[in-house]
């Protein structure tokens, strides 16, 4: 009997398929998080110590990979990889898949609400008529916006042809070759060139964040960074947490030093300090995958596979050598 464990959370919370899917196969024995939470790194260790496939979210894998013997795969729920060591599941011959593409229209989606929400300051307003007070804020159009896209991968770029109808300029930074990408998307219409992000800092009123948290990103937005954004420019973090240094945005944000954040991913979750004190902040827990078709689309891909592993039948959506290298 194959062990698996589910540690993501939810799972199957509003369509139980992938759920039902693992029952339908005789070989496996599940066990599920029994914390409605993120699970700790000592925690999944002790929880899935006797798995051979984890079904995972963003929880750190650091100490199970480390520590089991009998692991396997690990088959990510979502796309971010900075929770599972790649070379060292190379090392212990434990595979790697993911779902890089069901969660993308979700994130880009809520990337362009919050935006919207954080420039027009709809936050604000609404926290303002729960106490009785009137007032009408005033926010700059999209379209009159400089938009700074810092990165550019799935996300990166669904972002921008999104943002085509509002037709506003956008600069983009990746440290990959994405040429081509720009040219296509400049015979579609739009409004957009490469630049440094240093310069993109300097220049955009609302910089978006599209990387991979790893060596040469975590912090990358620090007391460094900030001091080169424009007074009134608009931080938006829908990535990873570790790419912001919260202490840093917190001390730019409540100077005046930036304008406004909006962040839907910190490097502890559930997220419970100091920006929450701030009116010029909107927070949201993590939640860019949190629409019903790509919730269920990324269950369900990271359950097949991990089924067709325990099968003997090739992945769908293993995590390709690039990755292992970008790591």
């Amino acid at each position: 009997m194959f062990q698996v464990f589910v540690s993501t959370y939810p799972f199957g919370k509003e369509d139980p398929t992938p759920k039902k899917m693992l029952d339908q196969v005789d070989s496996i024995s599940v066990t599920y998080n029994p914390h409605p939470r993120k699970l700790t790194r000592e925690e999944i260790a002790e929880l899935a110590r006797d798995a051979q496939v984890v079904i995972a979210g963003t929880e750190d894998l650091s100490l199970l990979i480390e520590n089991s013997a009998h692991l396997r795969l690990i088959s990510r729920v979502g796309i971010g990889l900075d929770s599972v060591n790649l070379s060292l599941c190379k090392k212990k011959g434990i595979r790697v898949c993911y779902t890089p593409d069901a969660v993308t229209m979700a994130v880009a989606e809520l990337t362009i609400g919050l935006m919207v929400s954080l420039t027009r300051r709809v936050g604000q307003a609404d926290r303002g008529i729960r106490e009785k007070k009137w007032n009408r804020y005033y926010g700059k159009r999209i379209g009159e916006s400089v938009i700074g896209l810092i990165g550019f991968g799935r996300v990166g770029k669904n972002v921008a042809r999104l943002l085509a109808p509002f037709k506003p300029q956008i600069l983009v930074h990746d440290i990959k070759n994405i040429n081509p990408e720009i040219e296509f998307l400049r015979k579609q219409g739009l409004n957009i060139e490469l630049n440094h992000k240093e310069e993109i800092y300097k220049k955009a009123d609302i910089i978006s964040l599209h990387l991979p948290a790893y060596s040469l990103t975590r912090d990358m937005i620090s007391k460094e960074s900030l001091k080169l954004f424009k007074k009134d420019s608009f931080l938006i973090n829908t990535a990873r947490g570790e790419l912001v240094n919260e202490s840093d945005l917190y001390l730019a944000l409540q100077s005046g030093e930036i304008g406004g954040a909006a962040l839907d991913v910190f490097k502890k979750e559930p997220y419970s300090d100091s920006l929450s004190e701030l009116e010029n902040v909107i927070l949201t827990q993590h939640m860019g995958s949190c629409s019903f078709d790509c919730r269920l689309a990324m269950e369900t891909e990271a359950t097949e596979d991990a089924i067709r592993f325990l099968q003997g039948e090739s992945l769908l959506r293993e995590v390709p050598e690039s990755e292992y290298l970008y790591q």
